[in-house]
């Protein structure tokens, strides 16, 4: 609970007696406010405001007021080493101080405790606190279970160099730390083809292989120069209908009417030849 104090609170009387099981008082009628002082008390019973019944007296009773509404109060009885007994109607009640109070100040951690500029509190368990001394320069302070105070000052892990990764960016992979390469901007190159016939290069990888001739067209799809996951991009320009064909040994797939040779349907229609694994290929596109 959070200890309330007040400098202004003004005694008071009990308006009835109560029993020593009792875990309610009412006080004089309007004096509840003064003997609170100003001191507001949260919902729930979270807060405690320390009353002596009869004190200065063998009866004196030491109880904490938790809740009020008005002129009653809810109460935890027998505080501070005394002991809850009967009280009767017209018992003073005063706000006091308590040794309890004294002996809780007294235990609570001290500024002096942090002995260094940056010097931290830190819990070690429930309602344990201790110093945890600042780290050095750079480090960071860190969660760690297997310390005594669940955390720990530690030099964080070091990015990789940064010499010669100009326009790289970091990368990782879960576990490890690298510097990529940066994924350039793909401008479309072009390779203009005017004959019949055309066997694609290793160059032609992301280009636009454009084939322009009045007569059919033969493209062909070699065995070897490309590997799973590469495209090239053609495009009929001409009136001459393009047909992409196997060199023998490479493997097409399409959805053209001959799928094992598919044609481009018409002048300006164009497709992508996609490399799927070693040796095969899919065509997709404007196909016949």
């Amino acid at each position: 609970m959070t200890r309330l104090y007040s400098s202004i609170s003004v005694e008071t009387i009990l308006s009835a007696s109560i029993t020593s099981s009792q875990t309610s008082i009412a006080v004089a009628a309007g004096t509840g406010s003064a003997l609170l002082g100003g001191v507001t008390l949260a919902a729930g019973n979270v807060d405690q405001f320390t009353v002596a019944i009869d004190p200065d007296t063998a009866n004196e009773e030491i109880v904490f007021i938790t809740g009020n509404s008005g002129d009653t109060f809810t109460i935890v009885r027998g505080r501070a080493g005394s002991t809850a007994i009967t009280h009767a109607s017209g018992a003073t009640v005063r706000h006091v101080l308590t040794s309890n109070d004294l002996d809780y100040f007294n235990t609570a951690i001290q500024p002096a405790t942090l002995t260094a500029k940056g010097d931290t509190y830190i819990a070690t368990a429930a309602g344990a606190v201790t110093r945890l001394a600042v780290g050095t320069d750079g480090q960071v302070l860190t969660a760690d279970s297997t310390v005594a105070k669940g955390a720990k000052w530690a030099t964080p892990t070091a990015l990789p160099s940064q010499t010669g990764n100009s326009g790289k960016y970091l990368s990782t992979d879960g576990t490890n730390t690298s510097w990529a390469a940066a994924v350039a901007t793909l401008n479309v190159t072009f390779n203009a083809q005017t004959g019949t016939t055309y066997s694609l290069v290793s160059t032609d990888l992301n280009k636009l292989v454009t084939l322009s001739n009045a007569g059919a067209i033969t493209l062909t799809v070699p065995n070897g120069v490309f590997t799973t996951g590469q495209q090239i991009n053609i495009q009929q320009i001409g009136a001459g209908q393009v047909t992409v064909v196997s060199d023998g040994t490479t493997v097409l797939t399409s959805t053209g009417a001959t799928s094992t040779a598919p044609k481009l349907r018409a002048q300006y229609s164009a497709a992508t030849i996609v490399c799927t694994s070693s040796n095969n290929f899919t065509v997709i596109g404007d196909l016949a």
